[in-house]
């Protein structure tokens, strides 16, 4: 079985060192969907300690990684990555199920799931 979400070695690394600023070692890697967020959908990145009935588990670069079966199909395929500017760095999400992005890329939908739009 495939993974629904696909970390880059970059993320991995700066997800190890959040875990460790964090006291989270050994935790999992929790990406999920949201409602909310100028296009209606927003992302959740989260460490977590409990593994859920229905999520889908993977580990890539030693990082174990939970989708919940709600987020699963809005998710499949996503990719993310970390990047490093001369501002500072932050991760990147890109999602081949999102439709509609908004400005600052932290909000979508989908052609099947509008979530819960709010204003900017």
């Amino acid at each position: 079985m495939s993974n629904v979400v696909t970390i880059s070695e970059a993320a991995a690394l700066q997800i190890k060192d959040m875990m460790v600023q964090n006291n989270e070692e050994g935790a999992y890697f929790r990406v999920a969907v949201n409602g909310g967020g100028c296009s209606g959908l927003s992302y959740g990145l989260a460490f977590d300690h409990e593994v859920k009935d229905g999520d889908e588990q993977s580990e890539q670069y030693g990082i174990k990684i939970l989708v919940d079966k709600e987020s699963a199909p809005i998710l499949t395929g996503t990719k993310i990555d970390y990047k490093q500017s001369m501002l500072g760095g932050g991760f990147t999400i890109d999602n081949p199920n999102a439709i509609v992005s908004c400005g600052c890329g932290s909000s979508f939908k989908t052609a099947t799931k509008a979530g819960t739009p709010e204003k900017c």
